[in-house]
């Protein structure tokens, strides 16, 4: 027997009938960028909070081990203290030695007192093997928490913390936690001033918040460590922390930040901008509630 080969040709109503019955449609392939991946195009490219490389699927977050080692172990305050970090592979428990390279470093270390009045933003330095070892000096005694800021090469990108207190301090965390007041006027810093305006101008827990900054001047702005700007948000409690880039920036005047806070708290917020070579921290205080 001879097969033959038919061709269909449907009517306008039919067409009309399968599209109607048909199952839901593909969605349309979209690229992702794994550090912000509320950044999503239809192509690849990079992506323009942090410049990395988008990729075309959702990778679920995988934990790292990591391990902090002090000397000396009896943690000082106002002398020299190394800190070395090392994170392990989830799956083969060995060291991990390849790093992805964020915004300029393949590691970021934020250091902050729990009465949130000590802010610090380092880098270490890699030695042989995989380790990340900085030198430093906390300033007084206290209760300090850190965050580890790195993406294992074929990982997850990580934000580690990690809580210490300096020899011989006494008081328990609760006791150093702060409430300090709603402050948003204008900060100086080394070379820069910086407005800040918001929008709601009550923020409230889990709604999107537009944090709008006025830089005055802004000639000579330069972007740092490859973003216009680098924000730090801590809760009162040091339970919630942000790491987060601006939304909209050019290198003008005027940047944006889109925020989502948590939940009710008190929130440190530390920004920093280079201009003219140097680096400008500046710090608000917003508290956030919800509605009654």
């Amino acid at each position: 027997m001879m097969l033959t080969r038919r061709t269909f040709a449907f009517s306008m109503p039919a067409l009309a009938f399968l599209a109607s019955h048909a199952g839901p449609a593909e969605p349309p392939e979209q690229y992702i960028c794994p550090m912000h991946p509320e950044v999503r195009k239809p192509g690849p490219g990079k992506c323009p909070l942090c410049g990395m490389t988008l990729i075309s699927k959702i990778i679920e977050p995988v934990e790292y081990p990591v391990e902090f080692t002090f000397t000396p172990p009896a943690i000082p305050a106002g002398q020299p203290l190394t800190i070395d970090i090392r994170a392990f592979d989830p799956v083969t428990a060995k060291q991990v030695q390849n790093y992805e390279i964020v915004h300029e470093k393949p590691m970021h270390f934020f250091i902050l007192s729990s009465d949130l009045a000590y802010f610090a933003h380092e880098h270490p330095a890699m030695v042989p093997g995989g380790t990340f070892r900085l030198q430093t000096t906390l300033p007084k005694p206290g209760i300090y928490k850190m965050f580890a800021d790195f993406y294992p090469l074929n990982g997850t990108p990580q934000l580690v913390p990690k809580i210490i207190s300096t020899e011989g301090f006494r008081q328990s965390i609760d006791e150093t936690f702060v409430h300090p007041p709603r402050d948003i006027a204008p900060k100086e810093s080394t070379n820069l001033k910086v407005f800040l305006s918001l929008e709601p101008i009550d923020p409230i827990p889990a709604k999107k918040t537009l944090l709008f900054l006025d830089l005055d001047p802004a000639e000579g702005l330069e972007p740092y460590l490859g973003a216009w700007a680098h924000m730090l948000i801590e809760s009162h409690d040091l339970i919630d922390t942000i790491h987060s880039h601006p939304s909209v920036a050019d290198g003008g005047p005027k940047m944006q930040f889109d925020i989502f806070f948590p939940r009710e708290a008190i929130y440190r917020i530390w920004i920093q901008f280079q201009r003219l070579g140097k680096v400008n921290t500046v710090a608000f205080t917003l508290p956030v509630k919800a509605l009654q």
